[in-house]
């Protein structure tokens, strides 16, 4: 059997999809819970640090205090889901793996859901290759704003676990020691792909064309992959 606080921390949990309880709203005071829960003070104070180490809720002392849900950044939610697998050897292919097979999908699915605003969005992500690239840190920095364009598809996307798993996709390939190493180097090949198929993209889209875009993005998906594994290869030869 389970602690008595992780079960009361779980019905808190329960309680507040129950109530509708947004970001910012208080919980019940302590006293309140202590009497709806028959526990002790101690205990349903162990269960809302349960909650904070969670982050569902924060707590602050004063006037107004005590315990208020809270959201968890989805900053935090990548860092921490990235820290699990920081031990697990990932490579590049298994990342494109997923990529081949979700951001098809997420792109097609923003097709008749963009405005004006949003294709704004992605016509200032494609801006990237209008600059030349002069330094080592220019050609690192132009790597990762090519993702930009794959990051503000996943914002627009409004089912919250493709977003999120796209997102994280593109965090692993921003953070993968391997892929600091492959950025760090000329690349003409990855400035080529990425420029035609995200304004090739960016046309489909705004036509929305959803059999296009889901073909382009695999294309897309396929041919990084390549360049990408190709590099990598490179790399472990030069180590060996």
């Amino acid at each position: 059997m389970g602690k008595r606080s992780d079960a009361i921390a779980n019905e808190i949990k329960h309680w507040i999809v129950e109530q509708n309880l947004k970001p910012g709203h208080h919980l019940p005071q302590e006293k309140d819970l202590i009497e709806y829960f028959s526990s002790a003070k101690s205990t349903v104070r162990e269960a809302t640090k349960v909650l904070e180490a969670q982050g569902l809720v924060a707590t602050r002392t004063g006037p107004g205090g005590g315990a208020f849900v809270t959201k968890i950044p989805q900053e935090k939610a990548l860092s921490l889901l990235s820290n699990y697998f920081y031990f697990k050897n990932l490579k590049i292919k298994d990342i494109y793996q997923l990529r081949i097979q979700l951001e098809p999908e997420m792109a097609a699915c923003l097709c008749g859901n963009l405005d004006e605003k949003d294709f704004q969005r992605l016509k200032t992500a494609i801006t990237i290759y209008s600059s030349p690239i002069a330094t080592q840190e220019e050609e690192y920095q132009q790597r990762l704003d090519e993702l930009v364009f794959h990051e503000v598809l996943a914002d627009l996307c409004s089912n919250p676990l493709l977003s999120f798993v796209c997102h994280f996709l593109l965090n692993l390939l921003k953070n993968l020691d391997f892929c600091h190493e492959i950025y760090q180097k000329p690349n003409q090949d990855l400035f080529d792909t990425g420029r035609y198929y995200q304004m090739a993209l960016y046309d489909a889209l705004e036509m929305e064309n959803k059999d296009k875009v889901r073909e382009l993005m695999r294309e897309h998906m396929l041919a990084a992959e390549q360049i990408m594994l190709e590099r990598e290869r490179e790399l472990k030869g030069n180590l060996e």
